[in-house]
């Protein structure tokens, strides 16, 4: 916690204010069925359908608003997942639990999408203006999407058709990352009745999808490289994991075995990213010989967070995961102007970022705050805490000082240290957020005013995810 009485009760009156408003703008783009999107260049006319979730609401065409008008399968998972939270704990109403009910149905919608029926419709390319053709996508490109491939699209427009505009395809974590958010909901009791089987067909495709095609390269989380991504393997591994489980409740012991053979797998490969050199985690391991490592990354922290495995290798445990976030905290807090005497440094992406300036992005700081807190509710709760050479500075850095040998660093003591550590990166947040809550997707890294796309779904979902992580850590102690 804070280190002076009236800074905590600050913070925390902050936070119950702006995690209200968190929750009313998380839905913002979630069935925005009064919306309709236009792209004049493209002939486009997109309208949102029930249980479609655009990443931002906010219209933009690169202009200076980026275009984020889509379905993302990454961003939507992240968003209900967030949802199911804010429903389970009361701060959504029970009915919210319908926004749930349209997204399992709108995704099981996008079932049998093919590119072949895109095209025996005429070619996409026919009147698109002559300046933007080269961003629509090639007949040898749309062919491709055939059979569960329409899962490694990356995106589709929120009115349920398949996205025509060139992106970087394939991507993976999609499925992993639904697969977790059902699981959560069917765990939670918050769907409603006759809504579970839907939700246990659309959980099955998921699994079938991560167990087709986990040992394949892809994009990775920033969509700009294709290799072997970190935090695309390690919330596969999480969704085969915890999918096992289930299964094997259901009866389907040969599925259950498959996936746990997949989910070691995936495992052992998430190890050989670690690089003692750099005292990290590399992000990602590229396709192409000859193409660098990308190492210091968020990526990797928001991998172990939307993973959520329970104990080490690859949980806010792990020891390198720890060593981690201490180099990405070391590397930003001299990388950006707005961290000069910061106590907990705002975070961005990677060193190379210039994607709108390559600022700060919310979600990299809340990660940052959450990976702390629940550290500390894995103490409170009794799991013991392991002091190693790799996590020695990420530890001394809580602490303030060396810290004591291992036996001596007393866990209430480290867990509360571990509360203090995600208050002081809250309160960054807190600072570069206006009066108005409203969450954008970066901050600019040297004035600090935000920027990119507004009111991006996946910053409040961030938060909310951190703030709960904060409230189950501090009943813990």
């Amino acid at each position: 916690m804070t280190s002076d009485g009236k800074g905590e009760a600050s913070l925390v009156g902050w936070l119950d204010r702006q995690y209200a408003v968190a929750a009313r703008n998380l839905t913002l783009g979630v069935s925005a069925t009064h919306l309709v999107k236009e792209r004049p260049p493209f002939r486009q006319r997109i309208v949102p359908r029930l249980g479609s979730v655009v990443a931002s609401a906010v219209m933009g065409a690169y202009d200076p608003d980026p275009d984020y008008f889509f379905h993302w399968f990454r961003d939507s998972a992240l968003v209900m997942d967030a949802l199911r939270i804010l429903v389970a704990d009361g701060t959504r109403p029970a009915a919210d639990a319908g926004h749930l009910r349209d997204y399992i149905r709108f995704s099981l919608g996008l079932r049998g999408l093919t590119g072949a029926a895109v095209l025996a419709r005429g070619d996409p390319k026919q009147g698109v203006d002559p300046d933007f053709v080269q961003h629509v996508r090639s007949e040898a490109d749309l062919r491709g999407v055939a059979g569960d491939r329409i899962w490694g699209e990356v995106r589709v427009n929120p009115d349920g058709t398949l996205d025509t505009l060139n992106w970087s395809r394939p991507q993976h974590d999609g499925s992993a990352l639904q697969a977790l958010t059902l699981l959560r909901c069917l765990e939670a009791g918050v769907l409603e009745p006759d809504v579970r089987d839907e939700a246990a067909a659309l959980l099955r495709i998921d699994l079938d999808f991560v167990l087709a095609h986990h040992a394949e390269p892809s994009f990775e989380i920033w969509e700009d490289s294709l290799g072997h991504d970190y935090y695309t393997g390690v919330v596969q591994c999480a969704a085969l994991r915890r999918g096992a489980e289930w299964l094997e409740a259901r009866g389907d012991a040969e599925t259950a075995k498959r996936c746990r053979g997949a989910s070691a797998a995936l495992a052992a490969a998430a190890d050989g990213h670690w690089r003692p050199e750099a005292g990290a985690y590399a992000s990602l391991l590229p396709a192409a010989s000859g193409v660098p490592d990308r190492d210091l990354d968020i990526a990797v922290i928001l991998g172990v967070l939307h993973a959520g495995l329970s104990s080490e290798p690859h949980s806010v445990l792990d020891p390198k995961a720890q060593a981690t976030l201490a180099a990405l905290e070391d590397l930003f807090a001299g990388l950006f102007p707005i961290n000069a005497e910061r106590p907990a440094p705002a975070l961005g992406r990677y060193r190379e970022d210039r994607y709108y300036g390559g600022g700060a992005w919310y979600i990299a700081t809340l990660a940052a705050a959450e990976f702390h807190y629940r550290l500390a509710a894995a103490l409170a709760g009794g799991t013991e805490f392991a002091l190693t050479a790799d996590n020695h500075r990420f530890v001394a850095r809580v602490l303030g000082a060396e810290p004591p040998q291992a036996d001596d660093l007393g866990s209430r003591r480290l867990a509360a240290a571990f509360i203090a550590r995600g208050d002081a990166f809250l309160a960054t947040v807190q600072v570069f957020t206006p009066a108005d809550g409203a969450l954008s997707e970066q901050f600019d890294r040297a004035t600090g005013a935000q920027t990119s796309a507004k009111h991006l779904g996946w910053s409040y979902a961030g938060f909310i995810t951190a703030v709960q992580a904060r409230r189950q850590a501090s009943s813990g102690l």
